[in-house]
């Protein structure tokens, strides 16, 4: 269901613990658990030449190398910009006491991934309220003034 672009890193927590590294290329942002989380552009990459990662801070700066096997080195996620709603049905499904609305979210990267908002009854409830006054709001400002 998800439709990812290659730009967006993985979000699952499995390959983003500590034990799982990341062999990022060159240009890539990574996240270098050694340096107290620090991020860093990747200038240079492992090679016969260089036994390690080479990092720069994204606006410039000093230099840090990150070993090799990328056992510190995780991907940076891309921010999500904003999220709309699908053209599909919402679901409400009574077992789990919840209502399920499709939705898509946008990347700052241009990337986009579906998914449902989930909600509780109190929030249904709570966002209709809010969508009428929306609406009522809209319908005011369209009225032409006498």
């Amino acid at each position: 269901m998800a439709d990812r672009t290659s730009k967006q890193p993985p979000a699952r927590g499995a390959e983003l613990s500590a034990g799982a590294p990341f062999h990022p290329r060159l240009g890539d942002l990574a996240l270098d658990l050694a340096k107290a989380g620090r991020i860093g552009v990747v200038v240079a990459l492992p090679s016969d030449t260089s036994a390690s990662y080479q990092l720069r801070p994204p606006g410039g700066g000093e230099d840090w190398r990150a070993r090799s096997d990328g056992a510190t080195l995780r991907p940076v996620p891309v921010p999500a910009t904003h999220v709309t709603p699908m053209r599909r049905d919402a679901i409400y499904d009574h077992r789990a006491q919840q209502a399920a609305l499709p939705v898509t979210v946008h990347y700052e990267d241009g990337g986009v991934c579906e998914t449902v908002l989930v909600l509780t009854p109190a929030q249904v409830e709570l966002y209709s309220i809010q969508f009428g006054q929306i609406i009522e709001a809209r319908e005011t400002a369209r009225e032409p003034a006498r």
